[in-house]
């Protein structure tokens, strides 16, 4: 370039010195950018590095064995034996062998009370041995007090009463057999449930409980 430009001048002309200098250094200062850009271009590289990450590969699942192939059970041969069957020959008639008939018949008369599905019988047992309550009350201690009341108004009446007695000779309740006046049943039944006792009533020789009727009259003579 700079051989280039000093033929160019134009012939008769001289240069001037100041302006060759100044031509000579620009010339000098543009190559140096040139070559600062090259070595700068060089020096980078247009692409980014790139890592490389090695992946380890899953090893493949190994297939499951396949069974073994069975065993052919091989079937002996079939033995055939071939037999003639043997014909015995049957006499038509057969001889013929006296019987024993046994005892003779007699004729048989079935008891309608007896045989099969019908139960005989049983003798009849024996109806138990029963015995009713005996009175066992001293007769200190038989009378009721008679009501203060009635007894003002002079009046009297007769209960008929059912006592029930139990197993001990107690008497556990005392009812009215149709109707009885309020005053002397409450004074009866007070008394003879406190005071009156009984033997008790049996059966087969066991005491039992039981029940009797008694008549019971309310006197002013007896009061």
């Amino acid at each position: 370039m700079l051989a280039y430009a000093a033929n160019s001048r134009p012939a008769g002309r001289a240069g001037s010195p100041h302006a060759l200098i100044f031509v000579v250094a620009g010339h000098a200062v543009l190559i140096g950018a040139v070559m600062t850009a090259k070595m700068d271009l060089v020096s980078k590289s247009p692409f980014d590095p790139t890592d490389v990450v090695m992946v380890p590969l899953d090893e493949p699942t190994p297939a499951p064995p396949k069974p073994p192939a069975p065993d052919l059970a091989i079937k002996p041969p079939t033995t055939v034996i071939d037999r003639t069957p043997v014909i015995v020959d049957v006499p038509l008639s057969t001889p013929t062998l006296p019987l024993d008939q046994g005892p003779p018949l007699v004729d048989f008369v079935p008891n309608p009370s007896v045989g099969p599905g019908v139960t005989p019988a049983l003798p009849a047992k024996p109806a138990p041995v029963r015995a009713g309550p005996r009175f066992a009350t001293p007769e200190s201690a038989l009378r009721p007090p008679y009501p203060l009341a009635k007894l003002r108004a002079e009046e009297e009446t007769t209960l008929r009463l059912r006592l029930s007695i139990d197993a001990r000779g107690r008497v556990t309740s005392v009812e009215p057999v149709g109707s009885a006046d309020p005053q002397f049943l409450d004074a009866a039944r007070r008394h003879i449930i406190k005071a009156w006792r009984y033997k008790p009533a049996t059966e087969d020789g066991a005491a039992v409980a039981s029940s009797t009727v008694i008549t019971l009259s309310f006197r002013l003579d007896d009061a």
